[in-house]
């Protein structure tokens, strides 16, 4: 199928800000190789992000009832969005998704507000539903960074960058009020500091509380002014954690709106976190980081940045019944894996802000194609 004709397009990237700015490339493509005006379909989650992706010009909030949100949609507006989507008239369509979502829940909105062209990954023959369908081999073939996954989607159309790096629009003139923030709660920004981040959406992927302490000790022996940073809804846990890790911890949850959040991050020497959104932000604006990866999916590991991934296992109790996400875990995660230790923590930080010149070590995270994984 030709999509050279395909000025009006919509990607659609139901899921959260993490996962849209790993989208960001495979977006900026199709801009770039079609001069298409893109429109973003994505969530309430998501939709934060979005004035910092200069590659999408519209974007169109629904929170499909087929992803995990906060609140569950109504009925009346599934059929509000289709004809939204409908009235403005898309050449084409491209869905964005990671390897245990099927897509076609998403696509039959494309399809009803007749759209002509559709792309996406699907595991099963769509057949009418999905006309532009890339057979999806993951995770039982390979398996490739979501980046990668989401740039392979849109070249199987013709659409391809020279800049495949994530990217957000950071307005450095937030940094003097960020900074004065950072003053007033007792950071000294002339010596060593750095975020840490320790809020998730799922305790599934949560790093214990008596081991951040731990961690955060260690740090602060180490030398390091440490920034918690999360969310006005994560103050009292933030709070609390500065408060237990002491002198030379500082809290700084909710202070922070996201433009400037990005900001500080950005202007941060590094940033400890787990895995989360706030992993690809900084990502996206060069800050190297250490990530307390839960084994959830091995595509979602920095992209780009110097990183160390410090991996753990997810408690069996914890673990999603999604039979795609069973068996990498029978697979890929089939061996335990105990939690990173402060010992660990302090040895990444310090191979990530050695001197310019030397050594940085980075972690063994998937390359862009992994080959296949053996069952066990």
């Amino acid at each position: 199928m030709n999509w050279q004709g395909c000025k009006n397009i919509l990607c659609i990237r139901p899921d959260n800000m993490g996962d849209l700015i790993m989208s960001g490339p495979a977006i900026s493509a199709l801009k770039e190789s079609f001069g298409a005006r893109i429109t973003l379909l994505t969530s309430t989650m998501a939709k934060g992000i979005t004035p910092m992706m200069p590659e999408i010009d519209e974007v169109m909030i629904y929170d499909v009832p087929w992803v995990k949100t906060a609140e569950a949609g109504v009925t009346e507006a599934l059929y509000e969005i289709i004809a939204n989507i409908k009235s403005k008239a898309f050449d084409a369509a491209v869905i964005f998704t990671v390897y245990s979502q099927n897509p076609q829940s998403t696509a039959m909105l494309a399809y009803l507000a007749g759209i002509p062209n559709i792309l996406a990954y699907c595991r099963e023959n769509p057949y009418h539903l999905i006309n532009n369908w890339v057979p999806d081999k993951e995770p039982y073939d390979l398996i490739k960074h979501q980046v990668q996954r989401d740039l392979d989607l849109v070249a199987a159309v013709g659409a391809y960058t020279n800049n495949d790096n994530l990217s957000l629009e950071v307005d450095d003139h937030l940094w003097p009020g960020i900074s004065t923030k950072l003053n007033v709660i007792g950071v000294d920004l002339t010596k060593p500091w750095l975020l840490i981040h320790p809020g998730v959406s799922e305790p599934k992927r949560e790093y214990p509380f008596k081991l951040w302490v731990e961690a955060g000790k260690r740090l602060v022996n180490d030398g390091y002014q440490l920034v918690v940073t999360g969310a006005s809804s994560e103050k009292e846990r933030a709070d609390c954690l500065a408060t237990e890790i002491g002198a030379g911890c500082f809290s700084s949850a909710g202070l922070f709106p996201l433009q400037e959040f990005v900001c500080l991050v950005k202007h941060s020497p590094l940033l400890v976190s787990v895995n989360t959104g706030t992993i690809h932000i900084a990502a996206a604006v060069n800050t190297p980081v250490v990530v307390l990866y839960a084994q959830t999916n091995p595509q979602h590991t920095p992209w780009k940045v110097p990183h160390v991934v410090l991996p753990f296992a997810v408690p069996a109790n914890l673990r999603s019944r999604n039979e795609v996400i069973q068996y990498v875990n029978r697979t890929l995660y089939s061996e335990p894996v105990a939690m990173p230790d402060a010992e660990a923590i302090s040895t990444a930080v310090k191979s990530l802000l050695n001197p310019p010149g030397s050594p940085i070590q980075l972690s063994p995270g998937i390359p862009d194609e992994n080959p296949a994984i053996a069952a066990s």
